[in-house]
């Protein structure tokens, strides 16, 4: 122990045994006030916190004078910069998905629920509301004396901004929810001036509600009583999977310091409680893992400022594995059959999803056969089929296309003459007619190719295989 760590220990002592009095686990009856401390991980929340900026401000940013990502629901599109996806694409959706619970699961597996730690909503949104709190109602001591003590004039006041404040803040969450699905600057406007749609209002109103109580009041009783993800994350977990660890042989048999030392024979825990001080659920990582751990790594920051304090070495409370902390080996990522099998789904997922963005296309063409009659046979001998023609438009602007049939020798195509209009983000439809002479016709069925060219930009094309139907 160094010198310096020798003179203050006396005083530290007596300051985390006082603070230590008033912390307990949390069997759910009450609100956890956690203490806010400093720390790499509690560093690194805030990092990845941050990326819930992308919530809010994505809507405002703009790509080709419109709004660059845009879940346009009542028009059936999803602008994302130059890409639109349209309802025929939505297996895309699945995909999407797939690849975001696989992932879920192969990080759980891997180092547990690094999610709920440092990239859930719940989490992030109740950590700037208790941050909040501390700002205006003081550390976890004074906030439970202002909880119990009658009501005043200090607190009515103190109570009143805090909330008000939240309310602010959730309001704007569920105005930035909305803004995703229609223009986010027409939004504001439309919203104050009592001209936004009833399911605008509606949505707003809901998230308002949501953000307020589950951040606000819940907290983390969510995570305890509301969350699938905390009921199902036993079974993602495997004796290799790191997460924060008690190393219970280093720290027991646990004591007090005494005159500022670890007393001989006693372990490295000083029993002052911090890290259960510090947990946002009111845990004690000292009795293993728990439902409540959301691996949020506070706990490890706080021992370590201990362990600093007290001459120790740091890593008393470390992220470890099981078979680490029985001595084994760990085994190489290869090895391990439950991550590889998830890290492969994800990839499959993945790659379909890139094949399905790189193979959009701009332009789709589909041919329906009329079937009531299957063919005409005209006065000349000739035999006349009848196709519904619909042209999808995946762009966002308006074009002309030009469609040809080729099949039968000497054939004829009515009702294209002209080029055909293409509507943005639509299907439009079109009826046309195939004539060909009888002497040309070989088959009951002969396969019919219609092309689509764009005239404005011939790379704009799409082709469609159909059959032409005559007499046996």
């Amino acid at each position: 122990m160094s010198e310096n760590a020798g003179s203050t220990a006396p005083k530290y002592e007596d300051d985390i045994y006082e603070e230590a009095a008033n912390w307990h686990v949390n069997t759910g009856d009450e609100k956890i006030h956690a203490k806010r401390v400093t720390g790499r991980w509690r560093r690194l929340k805030w990092i990845t916190h941050s990326v819930w900026l992308i919530f809010f401000l994505g809507p405002y940013l703009r790509w080709h004078g419109r709004q660059a990502v845009l879940f346009d629901i009542p028009n059936r599109q999803f602008h994302i910069f130059d890409i639109t996806v349209l309802p025929q694409d939505v297996w895309m959706l699945s995909l999407v998905l797939l690849f975001f619970a696989m992932l879920l699961a192969a990080v759980t597996s891997i180092a547990g629920r690094v999610y709920c730690g440092f990239f859930c909503f719940q989490t992030a949104w109740t950590d700037v509301f208790t941050w909040l709190e501390e700002k205006i109602e003081g550390p976890p001591a004074k906030r439970r004396k202002l909880e119990e003590g009658p009501w005043t004039a200090e607190k009515a006041r103190k109570l009143g901004l805090k909330w008000a404040i939240w309310l602010a803040i959730s309001v704007l969450t569920g105005l930035s929810f909305v803004a995703w699905f229609t223009d986010a600057f027409q939004l504001w406007h439309d919203f104050f001036t009592g001209q936004a749609s009833s399911v605008a209002y509606g949505v707003v109103g809901l998230f308002t509600v949501g953000t307020f109580t589950l951040a606000g009041k819940l907290r983390e009783q969510a995570c305890f009583w509301l969350c699938p993800y905390a009921r199902i994350q036993g079974v993602m977990y495997d004796k290799e999977t790191i997460l924060p660890t008690y190393d219970y042989n280093r720290g027991e048999p646990r004591g007090r310091l005494k005159k500022g030392k670890v007393p001989e024979g006693q372990g490295d825990c000083i029993d002052c409680k911090q890290c259960v001080a510090v947990c946002p659920t009111g845990i004690d990582i000292r009795n293993g893992q728990q439902e409540g751990c959301i691996t949020c790594a506070l706990c490890i920051d706080a021992c370590d400022a201990v362990m600093e304090k007290i001459g120790k070495p740091k890593g008393l409370i470390r992220y470890a594995s099981l078979d680490e902390m029985e001595g084994k080996q760990r085994l190489p990522l290869y090895r391990r059959p439950r991550p590889l099998i998830y890290l492969t789904i994800l990839t499959l997922a993945l790659s379909g999803i890139i094949y399905g963005l790189t193979h959009l296309g701009t332009i789709e063409l589909k041919v329906l056969h009329e079937r009531a009659p299957l063919f005409v046979e005209l006065s000349d001998g000739s035999i006349q089929n009848k196709y519904r023609i619909k042209i999808l438009n995946k762009t966002d602007k308006d074009f002309h296309v030009k469609l040809t049939a080729e099949g039968i020798p000497g054939m004829t195509l009515k009702g294209a003459e002209k080029p055909l209009y293409a509507r943005k983000g639509n299907d439009t439809s079109y009826t046309v007619y195939i004539k060909a002479p009888s002497s040309a016709i070989k088959e009951e069925r002969t396969p019919i190719l219609f092309k689509v060219v764009g005239i404005e930009d011939p790379n704009k094309k799409a082709t469609y295989e159909s059959m032409f139907f005559a007499p046996k």
